[in-house]
Parts: structure tokens; C-alpha cells; sequence
């Protein structure tokens, strides 16, 4: 049997990181969006009784440290099974250490995948409950749409839809960040009041001009990327509505009311960077093909 699944970039329209907790995590509150741009996740049977992982892309890793093997153990476990024998490969499109959740996306993938593979039949907050023992972007990847995430980004609640024509996303070429070094560096920066609150009126407001000046992200503000500047400036000189770094970097998307007009940007970039997508915001989550 193989299952395939389409697992969804996001991108965060505000992100404020609140403080540091106790347990060494910090709390957050973020808002997230859902992007058409996918990681393919596909799980087959083996020959073993082993969780075994491919992909195509250089630098991820290929064993049981792979997010993937990680949700399949968390899986089984939670449906009080023995480990099947499965393989599961992935094809990325969503480029990685980037602040697109490819890997938590990819993830939500294996958990969404395996519940079908195995007629489990679990419920949405079954499967958020895998998830948030996966990792933090993984319930929100398995859900999508636009959400708010407060706590470590696992409480999730549903927000006005956000709509746009087209979203531009860019990542530096020779830019990768570590989460754990971003969250060090954003720990020094001073208080601030929530731009997660005003996002969110924003969106109830369904303003654009409203929405595309309240984008914040703390991560773009403490770690000051001098390339996700200048993707930003090319951005907003092609009449993007706004521009930001998504999650802890370094990957910036511009938001457009105009498919003519994000096209060109995405010409324009091509011309200096490599990873470019053109996208859309999108209801829903990871989605079984």
C-alpha cells in the first residue's frame, strides 16, 4: 500500500516571542498562514519492522533523527501499536532551515499519512495530540489555514481567512539559520507591546493596508539579516503591499494584490537567487492525494 500526502510551507504575518519558560521553551504568539508551496510525503510498505526515510534533498537527515521517523514512532506509540514496517520518502520543494516549517510540515505529513495507511481513524484533536509531540509547528501544518499559536505554538486558534493574489517567497542563497542561535539572540531584545494583537485585528478587519503594515517578526528584528533587507527592498520596489522574514529565517515572502505585479518580482529575484516561489495562501493543512 502507499499513501501520499502534500504537506504546506507557512509563513508568519506577526510572530512576537513573549519570554522564556521554565522548561528551557519559549512562549510565543504568532500569527500563521498556510502556503500552496509542498514538501510530497509519500509512505509504502517495507520489508522490516523498522521506519526507514529518503529524500532528495542534501542535509537532511535520513534516520531515526528525521522528523518523519520521529512522528511515525510517536504514531504508533499513541495508537498503542508495535512499530510497523514502513518507508517514507520525501521530495522537498520547501527549502530547508528557511522559517517555512518544512520539516514540521513534512512531519504532520507522516502522522496524517500513517493514520490513513493503517485505518486508525483518529480524530483532528487526536492527531493535534501526535503532533504536539512532535514538535511545535506540527499541529498548525497539520491544520493550516490562518491561525493564531500562542504557548510554544501548539494552542491554535482559527482567524479570518487571510487573501491576497499572490505571495512571493525568497530565500537567501547563502543563508541558513539555527533556530536554537535565533531564539539566543532574541532573547537580548527589549519588551515591546504585541504586534500578534494587532495582526489579528487586522484580519478581522480585513484590511489590507492594515494587514500589510502590522508584518513583525522579532526573529527578523534581533537577528538583523543584511540579505533579508535587500530581498525586502527588491520586494517592496516591485509594489509589493509588505514584506517579512518568515519564522527564524532567513526565508522573506512579499504579499501582492497583483498577480502581474508578483510575477515580476519573482523575475526580478530570479536574476540574483536561486529558491523563488510564487504561492498562494490556502485553507487548509497537509491533505492526502
Amino acid at each position: 500500500m502507499e499513501v501520499k500526502v502534500l504537506a504546506p510551507a507557512k509563513i508568519n504575518l506577526s510572530l512576537d516571542v513573549l519570554g522564556k519558560r521554565s522548561d528551557g521553551y519559549h512562549e510565543i504568539a504568532t500569527v500563521m498562514q498556510a502556503v500552496s508551496l509542498y514538501d510530497t510525503v509519500t509512505i509504502s510498505d517495507n520489508d522490516s519492522d523498522n521506519v526507514t526515510v529518503s529524500c532528495d534533498y542534501d542535509g537532511v537527515p535520513c534516520d531515526d533523527s528525521n522528523i518523519c521517523a520521529k512522528a511515525a514512532y510517536r504514531f504508533f506509540d499513541y495508537c498503542r501499536m508495535d512499530v510497523r514496517g514502513v518507508h517514507i520518502d520525501i521530495k522537498k520543494q520547501i527549502p530547508t532551515q528557511a522559517g517555512l516549517a518544512g520539516g514540521s510540515s513534512d512531519g504532520a505529513a507522516a502522522i496524517l499519512g500513517l493514520n490513513n495507511m493503517f485505518s486508525t481513524a483518529l480524530k483532528p484533536a487526536e492527531l493535534h495530540e501526535i503532533a504536539e509531540r512532535v514538535g511545535a509547528d506540527v499541529p498548525f501544518c497539520l491544520s493550516g489555514g490562518t491561525k493564531l499559536a500562542t504557548g510554544i505554538g501548539t494552542k491554535l486558534k482559527n482567524l479570518p481567512s487571510f487573501n491576497c493574489a499572490q505571495i512571493v517567497i525568497c530565500k537567501p542563497d547563502t543563508v541558513s539559520v539555527s533556530t536554537a542561535q535565533a531564539y539566543q539572540k532574541v532573547d537580548a531584545l527589549n519588551p515591546h507591546p504585541s504586534y500578534t494583537d494587532e495582526m489579528v485585528k487586522a484580519l478581522y478587519s480585513r484590511d489590507m493596508f492594515f494587514i500589510s503594515t502590522t508584518l513583525f517578526n522579532d526573529f527578523e528584528l534581533a537577528l538583523g539579516i543584511p540579505e533579508v533587507n535587500e530581498i525586502k527592498d527588491i520586494m517592496l520596489k516591485c509594489k509589493a503591499q509588505g514584506a517579512g522574514m518568515s519564522g527564524s529565517g532567513s526565508a522573506v515572502f512579499g504579499i501582492f494584490t497583483s498577480e502581474r505585479k508578483a510575477k515580476k518580482c519573482y523575475e526580478t529575484l530570479k536574476q540574483n537567487y536561486n529558491e523563488i516561489f510564487l504561492c498562494r495562501p490556502v485553507k487548509d493543512g497537509c491533505k492526502v492525494e
